[in-house]
Parts: C-alpha cells; structure tokens; sequence
C-alpha cells in the first residue's frame, strides 16, 4: 500500500502544480504583473505538497511496524495469559511467528490464540494502511489549497520555492552531519570496550594476530592476540602493489587520451576505460583468483620463484586494474581544466607537445592529479571482495607480495561473520579495526586536500 500513498502523492502534486500554473498564467493574461512567473507558482504548489507529506509518509512507514507489533504483543494476555514473565528473546520469537502466520507460512498446527493474533495482525495493517492513504490525500489537498489561496500578482512564488529548496539542502547537509557523528560514536564506544578487555599497546604494537577467545573455560591455546600490525602491513602490501600499476597506467592513459590522441579514438576509448570502474569487484576478485593468481604461479614455478597459492600480488594487480579508470578520470579532467592559452602559449613559444605537456600542462594539474591519486589509495584501503577471494584470510608478518596476507577490511568481515555476540573481544576487535581504517583515511583525505590548497592555482 505505500506505493499507492507515494503514487497518490505525486498525482495530487503534480495537479497542484498545473492548477497553480494556470491560476497564474490567467492573472498575468488579465493584464496584471506577476512578481514571480507562472512557473514559480506551479512550482511552490508542488514542492509545498510534496516535501512535508513526503516526510509524513516516511516517518508513518518507520513507526507503523513497531506500534502494530506493540498492539499486538499487548492484546496477547486478553487471548492467552502467556505474557507475563517472558523475556525479550522468547517476546520475539512469538512475534516472529505470528507475523509468519500472518504471511500465509504456517508449520504444524499453530494455538488458536497465535491464529487469532496474525488476523490482528493483518486487520491492524490493512486498517493502517487504509489511514495512512487517507491521511496523505487529506494533507496533500490541503496543502495544495493552501498554496491555490496563495496566488496573487504580488505574491513572491520564487522565494518560496527558493526557501523551500534552501531548507531541504539544510536538511540534507544536517542528515549527512549527523550520520557521520553517529558513525563515529558507534565506531569509537564500541573500541572503548574493546580496550578494556585488550590493552591498547598489544593492539597498536603487537605482531601477531589471531582473534580468538577460549569456548572452554580451561581452555588456553585460544586465549587470541590482537596485534594490528600485521593486518596494517597486508593492506599497505596489497595498496602498493595497486598503486604500482594503477598510478602509471592511469596517468599515461589520461595523457595520451587528452592530449595526444585523434578525437575519434578518444570518443570510443575513453567510455570503454571508464566501464572498469562499473564492473563489480566481485567479478574482479572472479577474475584474480581463476585467472592471475594461476598465471603468477606458473610464472613463478617455471623461474624456481615459490609463490603462495592466495598471494598479495594477484590481489593488488587486480586492484590496479579496478583503479585506473579512478586516476585516469580525475588526471583527465585535471588536465582538461588548465586554460588553452597555456597550452598555445607554450607551443609558441617552440616547445614540443611533449615539452608542453611535461612542463606546463602537468605541473599545472598537479592538485587534481594528486587528489585523485588518493581517492584511489583510499579506495584500495577500503576493498574487501578481491582481497577475500585471492589473497586470502591469514595475517602475516611479511612485505613480499608472493606471500598470502591479509587486510584490514577482510579481517572486520571475517570477525563480524556469523552468530557471535558483541560482548567479547573477538568480535569488538572488528570495531577498533574500523575506527583505526576510519583514522588513516581521515589523515589521507585530509593530506590530500592540504595539497590541493597549497598547489592550487587560479587562472584568469
């Protein structure tokens, strides 16, 4: 039914917006001066409509499903007098099973008192569902009124609309701000808890990582060391071996493609190169772990080279193949954004295109080249698919690529995997790995953009 209330929504704003536009195009027809154009004023009617009930449907969806579950479990004593004394675990899984009754899946023969609350159930919703689009019919029209009493010669439509556009991009930056917060406060009291089950010196200096805790009380081999650096030392292998691939490719791509190339090759090249960056990274992790990582230790068994079956190599040359489209896009538009007197300038002067190019255009594009540069280190940072898939789940203390390693990421996957409680320090150790990803990103991106501030030029 909410697809109804959304699509009803929309039709009553869409025939305020013509009614509003006709009101006001009949106005200035009759010889008056509209302050605001007609368009204006269609456009106050839609977005007075639309914005706040829109918002109204939203809130209604959030809280429709908990009150109609607390109705619910709240008639449950008047049927059976099985209410009083249960937990939140067993209130749960009676609601789980009434609302599988209610969806038409019933194993075995369920109590008559478990029947008749899925009937509740479903009256409860359709009744809801039945209010909800009333109460948007009834809020969109008289918006859309209220906004029809409103045109006039003199009545100012564009700073309505303008307040109104004004506040939703408030509204959006507040969202966006808060959520960052509450990523932060999740991330950082969740670590708070896990230090103080593990000393935060093991986890910022110790050397081995094995998160584990003991199933027995006497129970002592798997007692579990929290030692980041390992973990910290696997996403740097795998971000270099990346970095060394993407970063030249990437940049002698967007070169060749801006400066050197005929306009019909770089119309078709440059689209094809930038599919790389849609094509999911599970596909790449596919490709890395039935196609590289075999090829890398053929190479390296037919040159005596022992290489691991899951190696940082294969992981990271894959990830440079995913970042190029990144650096190429960003160099690109870094280069395509100096202004062509330079580039004439330069030419006149006598300079090759290869001279201007390394003398002038590229040092000028150094910030948008430098940026996008990191977004590509950050990106690496964060991947998890392809490291899980080829270079495998084991943490290890080494800086040779040919080896199997670890991230920081697949480690936070791996913990947080399955039915463990986030009472013990194996599963909060997921969290601290976040906030520590979370804090080398904050200093990468904020390096980055000292960069560009200082490196940044302004042109006339």
């Amino acid at each position: 039914m909410a697809i109804y209330a959304f699509l009803l929504l929309f039709a009553v704003s869409i025939a305020g917006y013509i009614w509003n536009r006709r009101a006001a195009a009949e106005i200035r027809s009759g010889g008056a001066r509209l302050h605001s154009l007609s368009g204006f004023h269609g456009l106050y009617s839609f977005l007075l409509a639309f914005v706040p009930v829109f918002l109204f449907l939203l809130l209604w969806l959030a809280l429709q499903g908990p009150v109609i579950d607390w109705l619910v479990m709240r008639g449950l004593p008047s049927v059976a007098g099985i209410n009083e004394g249960m937990g939140s675990g067993e209130r749960q899984l009676i609601l789980a099973e009434i609302k599988s009754i209610a969806g038409g899946t019933v194993f075995g023969t369920p109590e008559d008192w478990k029947l008749a609350a899925a009937q509740r159930y479903n009256s409860l919703h359709q009744t809801g569902s039945i209010l909800m689009i009333l109460a948007v019919a009834a809020l969109a029209a008289g918006l859309v009124l209220f906004a029809r009493s409103r045109v006039a010669a003199r009545f100012r439509a564009r700073h309505g609309v303008e307040h109104i556009v004004s506040g939703l991009m408030i509204a959006c930056a507040t969202v966006a701000i808060f959520v960052t917060i509450g990523i932060v406060a999740a991330l950082l009291f969740e670590t708070i808890r896990f230090f103080e089950a593990v000393p935060i010196t093991e986890f910022l200096f110790g050397t081995n990582w094995e998160p584990q805790i003991p199933l027995r009380e006497d129970q002592v081999a798997a007692e579990g060391a929290f030692g980041w650096i390992p973990v910290i030392l696997g996403t740097i292998v795998i971000m270099v071996v990346a970095l060394t691939l993407a970063i030249p490719v990437g940049l002698m791509s967007a070169i060749y493609l801006n400066e050197f190339a005929p306009g019909w090759f770089r119309a078709g090249a440059k689209p094809v190169l930038e599919i790389l960056a849609g094509v999911p990274t599970v596909v790449y992790g596919f490709f890395a772990i039935l196609v590289v990582a075999p090829a890398i230790r053929s190479f390296g068994s037919s040159i005596g080279l022992d290489v691991s079956p899951n190696t940082a190599l294969a992981a990271g040359s894959v990830m440079g193949i995913m970042l190029i489209p990144f650096i190429s896009s960003f160099a690109d538009d870094a280069l395509s954004a100096v202004p062509r007197a330079m580039r004439d300038g330069a030419l006149a002067l006598g300079a090759t295109r290869a001279e201007m190019m390394t003398n002038v255009l590229f040092p000028a594009a150094i910030p948008g080249i430098v940026g996008g540069i990191l977004l590509a280190v950050s990106r690496a940072i964060g991947e998890t698919m392809i490291v899980v898939m080829a270079a495998g789940l084991i943490a290890t203390m080494t800086i040779n690529p040919l080896d199997s390693v670890t991230t920081v990421t697949v480690q936070i996957v791996t913990l947080l995997i399955g039915d463990t409680s986030f009472d013990n320090p194996k599963t909060l150790a997921a969290f601290a790995l976040g906030m520590m990803l979370f804090l080398v990103t904050l200093v990468i991106n904020v390096f980055a953009l000292r960069i560009v501030r200082k490196y940044r030029e302004a042109y006339d």
